[in-house]
């Protein structure tokens, strides 16, 4: 048979975009699991409390599901950028805490904030365009940049400065092809939050870089420090901002894939420089959110009452309190500062205090083999021999979790 030379393979930018995948590290964790230890598994490793029923979400929001559902009013298709009434909730939700009002046209509700972060890059992509991104910081978005063309940055978050944004680093990191920068806040994975004087900093260095600012806020609300929470939506009024935000973290329903995308340009610089424009082709080419979903959540932005964030703030407090606290216990892991929000913490290891463990991904690898306790290699959030440690889970499992990889770092040891 003649040799054929096949003219399609295999896309590389892929391969590239699935080394940022925590997904991916997880699972490689995962493999190192002794099949025969009956003891459970404690999952310190994602962030996604629903597996608990300490943090099952508000009964409002169930039943607003159920009504949506048997309603049989919404199973058709959804209008590309979400249901008129979703975005119009959406904007009165988001509009809180602004010195404005948000219109519906304002809001894209979108398949979990993932799909946000991937219709914002697409729509910011231009030939030799590169975004600021922050180290430590969320991988998707930096698989999706690859995805979508855009050359990445990092700007250093300052560990001695509650994981500020290094301010004068990142002016440095700029040019005429930067287009925008991201910042997570309630930090993903440090723990920290910004205060009101840092997020105006950053839109006025921002407003001097004539860039848009991305602000990542999955985890907005979900504060137990001296900061509570501030949007960055705040400062549109400095500099545009791209608002990306999910059902998912605060109401602890990550399975049911709710986000949306919220303009904060009360000059109109989004519509001047067509950004509005390509994010709506965007969306063109994605897929809708559940147009049932969609449809409860009038009811759950409007109706959840304030005892169920405060039950769930109370746990993740007290959860954040053990965490921080049985660490510092340990003599290999130093922990910078108390986390102040999200559902996470980094801690960096000292390996010279270890016998037999090389790398943040050998130390996660033989805890999961000998203790069932996952945690995040570090690696992956470009912080080499550091892990992430999420302590949102029911607090009896975190203490079962925090005192096995207290014996495992004592069995290894070093004897120096």
């Amino acid at each position: 048979m003649e040799t054929k030379v096949w003219k399609f393979r295999g896309n590389i930018d892929l391969k590239t975009a699935s080394v940022f995948s925590i997904a991916r590290v997880i699972g490689d964790v995962k493999t190192n699991l002794n099949q025969s230890d009956q003891r459970p598994i404690i999952p310190l490793s994602i962030g996604d409390p629903s597996i608990f029923p300490c943090f099952r979400t508000a009964q409002v929001a169930e039943d607003a599901v159920v009504d949506a559902l048997r309603s049989a009013n919404f199973n058709g298709y959804a209008p590309k950028g979400g249901v008129l009434q979703p975005r119009r909730s959406l904007a009165e939700y988001l509009s809180c805490n602004l010195p404005y009002k948000l219109s519906p046209d304002d809001v894209y509700v979108t398949v979990g904030a993932k799909q946000a972060i991937d219709v914002v890059l697409s729509a910011l992509r231009r030939p030799d365009a590169n975004i600021l991104l922050p180290k430590p910081g969320y991988p998707a978005y930096e698989a999706l940049s690859v995805i979508n063309r855009l050359e990445v940055r990092h700007f250093d978050l300052l560990q001695e400065k509650d994981w500020e944004v290094d301010l004068n680093g990142l002016q440095k990191l700029a040019d005429d092809k930067t287009v925008a920068m991201v910042i997570i806040n309630p930090g993903n994975p440090c723990g920290n939050v910004y205060t009101r004087d840092h997020l105006k900093k950053i839109a006025e260095t921002a407003r001097r870089l004539g860039i848009l600012v991305i602000a990542d806020e999955a985890y907005g609300h979900l504060t137990f420090g001296s900061d509570s929470f501030v949007p960055m939506g705040l400062f549109g009024n400095i500099a545009p901002v791209l608002t990306l935000g999910s059902l998912s973290k605060r109401w602890m329903v990550p399975g049911w894939r709710i986000g949306w995308i919220a303009r904060s340009d009360p000059d109109g610089i989004f519509k001047e420089q067509g950004i509005v424009d390509c994010i709506k082709r965007s969306l063109i080419t994605h897929t809708e959110a559940a147009t049932f979903i969609q449809a409860a959540l009038p009811q759950i932005l409007e109706k959840t009452t304030d005892d169920f964030f405060v039950k769930t703030i109370d746990i993740l407090r007290q959860d954040a309190d053990m965490c921080y606290e049985r660490l510092m216990e340990i003599p290999c892991f130093t922990c910078l500062q108390k986390p102040q929000g999200s559902l996470f913490l980094m801690v960096k290891l000292d390996l010279s205090q270890l016998q037999g463990i090389n790398d943040d991904m050998e130390f996660c690898s033989k805890l999961a083999k000998e203790e069932s306790v996952i945690l995040l290699p570090g690696f992956v959030l470009r912080m080499k021999n550091w892990v992430r440690v999420t302590f949102g889970i029911e607090p009896s499992a975190l203490e079962d979790g925090l005192a096995r990889i207290k014996a495992f770092c004592l069995r290894h040891a070093s004897k120096c």
